[in-house]
């Protein structure tokens, strides 16, 4: 079975509700996302998708996010993995340089008025807001506690950001994109234009994936894959018009997002392929609020979501389809019962990942040429 796993933005807090969500879809499924042929991650997501492609298990990241401490667990560094953020870079830090309150990128806000249907309005207005005052360094620390360099050892982990000159959607990590090293295609695809400070990759600047897509699940049109799973956590199941009134500032967003997923969706289904679209509930939207950039609730928000996407995957028509997925490891679905000093090092899981990718891949081609 070929899946695909799309995991979208939504800020800190929606980085929490897509933690809580794959552990909820590892441990219901017996299934482990970091198993999927294809992941794409954008700026919450695109951290998340990073952290859960080079080898971290959900189990690992809703235990660290609720502060419990493993003594005899490191990082790709030899670090202990107990000093790591556990708010997945949520440490906001001023970048060292001269605050402007010009536009950030000249050439897209030009390219909004002489060519005013042929972006989304957000990328648009990408062009317009000044350069962030706010430094991505704290993210790409995240990143590379446990890539230190290079890219994920999961082959076709996509992460999407923004060309802040043209408005141009970029999947690093896929052929045709700019080569960037991980922690810094995360940072770039998390760039929230206005707020953080753009990325400079190869020579140009990169903002937030989302103000071209929230989910970016079209990308995985064309590829002739069985399944795909996408966590969306700016759009809703929830109807808006039944919105309480003190989240109606986020109205639009959620709006814009799900017309954005559903308009993906059905392009990917058109070509035969199953999606499975996963999305915040109406409880799920009262906890995590109206800041997105807030952590303040993040546990709550993660304990919710494993309970409230439970409920999404035991619908029968989820169940039947998500019934095929491969068994994963047990220690990537669950915590190991032995002390972490015998748990697989993170090189072992990397390594694992690296391996049954290619068999996937492998078998793919073999079931083509028959």
């Amino acid at each position: 079975m070929r899946v695909g796993l799309v995991l979208g933005a939504g800020g800190v807090v929606g980085g929490a509700w897509m933690t809580g969500g794959l552990y909820a879809l590892a441990t219901e499924t017996g299934w482990d996302p970091a198993d999927a042929d294809y992941v794409i991650g954008t700026s919450a997501g695109s951290m998340i998708s990073a952290l859960l492609a080079s080898g971290i298990p959900p189990w690992f990241m809703v235990a660290h996010s609720r502060g419990e401490t493993f003594e005899e667990v490191v990082d790709a560094n030899g670090n202990p993995a107990y000093e790591a953020d556990r708010a997945g870079g949520a440490v906001f830090r001023p970048h060292r340089g001269v605050p402007s309150l010009l536009p950030g990128s000249p050439a897209l806000a030009l390219r909004g008025i002489t060519q005013p249907n042929r972006l989304p309005a957000p990328t648009v207005l990408s062009g317009w807001l000044p350069k962030g005052l706010i430094s991505t360094e704290p993210l790409k620390d995240v990143v590379r506690r446990v890539v230190p360099e290079g890219w994920s050892p999961h082959p076709n982990l996509w992460v999407v950001a923004c060309d802040h000159a043209s408005g141009g959607r970029v999947a690093f990590g896929h052929e045709s994109s700019p080569d960037a090293e991980l922690a810094d295609a995360v940072a770039a695809s998390c760039a929230i234009p206005g707020f953080y400070r753009p990325v400079e990759i190869g020579g140009h600047d990169y903002v937030d994936g989302g103000v071209c897509s929230a989910s970016n699940l079209d990308l995985l049109a064309g590829l002739d894959l069985d399944a795909v799973i996408c966590l969306n956590p700016t759009s809703t199941l929830h109807p808006l018009r039944a919105l309480n009134p003190r989240l109606w500032p986020n109205f639009l967003m959620h709006r814009g997002s799900g017309r954005r997923l559903g308009s993906e969706a059905k392009r990917v289904r058109a070509e035969g392929t199953e999606v499975v679209l996963v999305q915040p509930t109406g409880r799920d939207l009262e906890v995590m609020g109206t800041n997105l950039m807030s952590s303040r609730r993040r546990n709550d928000v993660i304990t919710l979501a494993i309970e409230t996407v439970r409920e999404q995957l035991r619908a029968p028509e989820v169940q039947e389809l998500l019934s095929d997925l491969p068994r994963g490891a047990a220690d990537k679905i669950h915590r190991p019962d032995e002390r972490p000093a015998r748990w697989p090092k993170l090189r072992e899981l990397s390594e694992r990942i690296r391996g049954r990718t290619r068999e996937s891949a492998a078998a793919a081609v073999e079931e083509t040429a028959a």
